[in-house]
């Protein structure tokens, strides 16, 4: 389980790719803190933690985690925000997420105001019904409150900490972008009969 609150913004320094799937190697000041098989969000992709060598370390990632994230396209010199697994006894201080990311947007404007970034995702109406107004969802992992959705596109405010301490604060336009919308919505939706098939 995580939170939304990243911790670090990880290098990518190598990308191996094969018919498997991918083995990526990310470099950290959390490496330290990290053991073999620890769970580590990656772009708020929840992975495990191999091959741990001084500031580095590895992921292996299997073919559906490249299909339904953007990790399919990352490339060695990308900065990745990384959170590692909640400790039972740390403070909830974004929102619960599980680290299975439901799918991907598109950063489609960025506009500043004031001293924050409004960023427009547009996403697939099957992850939109999920996303409401002042709600919680992940943004590469990133805990985030959606200030304005319609049926094709929702808003997130980003405040200078989250634009210096994450990599929202370099997205361009036309960027895919990982999002996991609150566990509970899909829940409840399940409770009530209106899942759809």
């Amino acid at each position: 389980m995580f939170t939304g609150l990243v911790e670090d913004l990880g290098t990518v320094v190598a990308v191996d790719r094969n018919d498997g799937g991918a083995v990526l190697t990310v470099e950290s000041r959390l490496a330290p803190q990290i053991g073999e098989g620890d769970s580590v969000a990656v772009n708020g992709v929840c992975l495990t933690a191999t091959g741990i060598d001084g500031t580095r370390f590895g992921f292996d990632v299997m073919l559906e985690s490249l299909r339904r994230s953007s990790l399919g396209e990352i490339d060695a010199g990308s900065k990745v925000n990384l959170e590692l697994a909640l400790r039972a006894d740390a403070r909830l201080g974004g929102h619960i997420m599980q680290g299975h990311v439901d799918g991907v947007g598109t950063v489609a404007a960025l506009r500043d105001e004031g001293f924050s970034r409004i960023v427009t995702i547009d996403a697939d109406g099957e992850l939109l019904r999920y996303v409401v107004e002042k709600g919680s969802i992940a943004v590469d992992g990133v805990s985030l409150t959606v200030s304005r959705v319609d049926e094709t596109s929702f808003d997130v405010s980003l405040i200078p900490e989250t634009l210096e301490r994450t990599n929202l604060g370099a997205t361009t336009v036309g960027r895919t972008i990982n999002l996991e919308v609150d566990v509970v919505a899909k829940y409840v939706e399940k409770l009530v009969g209106g899942a759809r098939a």
